[in-house]
């Protein structure tokens, strides 16, 4: 692992670039397991890794300094994150009929394709807790936004785009297509529930309707 630019990201953070996404998730389990005194929290986005830090315990200069001894000490760095499991049905994905069409493929071939993929969480944002999935198989890759956003996406809803795919954790308006819904509740603000986090492995399985009944309101279970 080969740090890039270290800078500051206001007063009480740095910011680190890496060569590509496994670089930087490598260094935020890293981070986090060693876990200073001083550190407050280490979020990911992409090839790049903010480390927030106590500003009356510890200042940017020496936080370089102790992530570049870190990375020098430590060549070989076990990839972090955790490996979550996320039912799909997606016979309540409303352009799955779509993304067939544009992709060329059969409805079946983009639920195989979308199913036989281990995504990592690269980045939250959007909405609270909204996972953005990279990276899709070839297969699946380029499909366009909505010409129109929906005014309206419910939460659970699985959608893609581009080179990534997502789930709407709450109720959102939103341009992906959308292929499907998963039961689980993935995100609740009040309990402080976010059970997803960048790093982390996201493979969806394909279930039925009466089972994403039956599923509906559960929570996923982390280890």
């Amino acid at each position: 692992m080969e740090l890039g630019n270290i800078e500051p990201l206001g007063d009480q953070a740095a910011l680190v670039s890496l060569s590509d996404e496994e670089q930087a998730s490598r260094l935020a389990a890293r981070v986090r397991s060693v876990g200073p005194a001083w550190l407050i929290d280490v979020v990911q986005a992409y090839q790049r890794v903010a480390i927030f830090f106590d500003l009356l315990a510890i200042r940017f200069s020496e936080v370089s300094t102790w992530l570049r001894e870190l990375d020098a000490g430590n060549e070989c760095v076990t990839r972090g994150g955790r490996e979550h499991l996320i039912p799909c049905c997606y016979e309540l994905g409303p352009d799955l009929l779509a993304v067939a069409d544009y992709t060329r493929l059969s409805t079946e071939e983009v639920i195989r394709h979308h199913t036989g993929t281990v995504f990592t969480v690269y980045a939250i944002g959007f909405c609270p807790g909204f996972p953005y999935l990279g990276y899709l198989p070839p297969q699946l890759c380029g499909v366009p936004r909505l010409p129109q956003p929906r005014l309206r996406v419910e939460a659970g809803s699985v959608g893609l785009a581009g080179r990534q795919t997502g789930i709407y954790t709450e109720p959102r308006p939103g341009g992906w297509h959308l292929i499907g819904r998963t039961p689980l509740e993935l995100v609740n603000v009040a309990d402080g529930y976010f059970p997803l986090r960048t790093g982390d492995r996201v493979r969806f399985e394909a279930i039925d309707r009466t089972a994403f009944e039956r599923r509906a309101g559960e929570r996923l279970v982390v280890d």
